[in-house]
């Protein structure tokens, strides 16, 4: 078969099979009556088999190396194939990313676009310090994306510069939740974490119903903070986790003074205190958890769970009746210079 009838038939152009040709990849073998460089079956099963290769990407060296070397592995090829596939996906995800941040900033000017891509590199740089400066003196009347705000705090490793980014994107308003809460569905602990933080300084219902669900996240890095923003907001459901807070001794001063704050309510009073003592119940053997537990009595409002403290005063362990005879006396006092 001559040039231009593989051609046709095979849909690679003549100018490529020249090329396949000068590399040595597909030369023609036959050679017809008046001479013609023609070719064979096999050629052109050869033909297919560079086209097949050139569809996963390889170059027309790797297609030689592949078809001549018989102690080529292809395995180690596809793997890293694979790989650059890979990185090149991702890289292409990052210049999608980028751009949905532009076009979510609405630029009315190409002045705007040099803005926001400006902010990007500094959200990107490996300083934290530039970072941080970065978000808190942005560029000047251009309003940042809550998505890209939202993408930088599920990102961000480093304290400080989380902080900032969650205060501003408190200043973005309640339509940062949506974007933020899709971190409640990383499989990652710490992802989950800083959506958690990012949420709890978000007004409104929505973030309040993101927080709830975060109680029942599987790792207790996650639940403590959504518990210490819910019961900040006045939300019973956060009690069980702020009382196991108090045991574990993890936040447990913080815990116990929002428990305190939810404890103004009568109505929320009785569960709290029923849920420290039955923890005091659970715990007869450990002075540590009691006397925690003790403390966060304390932290209640007056006359709430003094009776639960008077009855520590007597308790087999001496430590914890010392502190606790310490604890009611102080609020007593404080009790009578209470104005009346």
């Amino acid at each position: 078969m001559l040039i231009g009838e593989v051609a046709r038939r095979s849909g690679v152009s003549t100018r490529m099979l020249r090329h396949y040709d000068s590399l040595g990849l597909v030369r023609p073998t036959g050679r017809t009556v008046g001479g013609y460089r023609e070719y064979s079956a096999e050629d052109i099963r050869r033909i297919f088999h560079v086209e097949s290769l050139r569809s996963l990407g390889l170059s027309l060296r790797q297609i030689g190396r592949a078809l001549e070397d018989p102690a080529f592995e292809p395995s180690t090829l596809v793997g890293d194939l694979i790989r650059r596939t890979e990185d090149r996906l991702k890289r292409e995800q990052e210049l999608l990313e980028r751009l949905r941040a532009v076009g979510a900033s609405a630029p009315s000017g190409w002045q705007d676009v040099l803005r926001i891509v400006e902010l990007l590199h500094g959200l990107d740089s490996p300083s934290a310090a530039r970072r941080q400066q970065t978000v808190l003196a942005p560029a000047e009347d251009v309003p940042v994306p809550a998505e890209l705000l939202a993408g930088a705090v599920l990102a961000e490793s480093d304290p400080n510069v989380a902080g900032a980014l969650r205060w501003a994107l408190a200043r973005a308003g309640a339509d940062g939740v949506a974007s933020v809460a899709s971190g409640m569905s990383s499989e990652n602990a710490e992802i989950r974490r800083r959506a958690v933080l990012a949420i709890a300084e978000l007004p409104g219902d929505e973030a309040a119903a993101v927080l709830a669900d975060a109680l029942e996240d599987p790792d207790t890095t996650v639940r403590r903070p959504a518990a210490l923003a819910l019961g900040r907001r006045g939300a019973t459901a956060a009690v069980p986790t702020l009382v196991g807070m108090v045991v574990e001794g993890t936040n447990d001063v913080e815990a116990a003074e929002v428990l305190g704050t939810l404890a103004v309510d009568p109505g929320r009073a009785d569960r709290i205190v029923g849920a420290l003592a039955g923890e005091l119940a659970a715990h007869t053997a450990d002075s540590a958890v009691r006397i925690r537990l003790a403390q966060a009595l304390a932290e209640l409002p007056a006359a709430i769970g003094q009776d639960v403290l008077r009855h520590l005063t007597h308790d087999d362990d001496r430590a914890v009746a010392l502190i606790a005879a310490a604890l009611v006396d102080v609020r007593e006092e404080r009790s009578r210079d209470a104005p009346a």
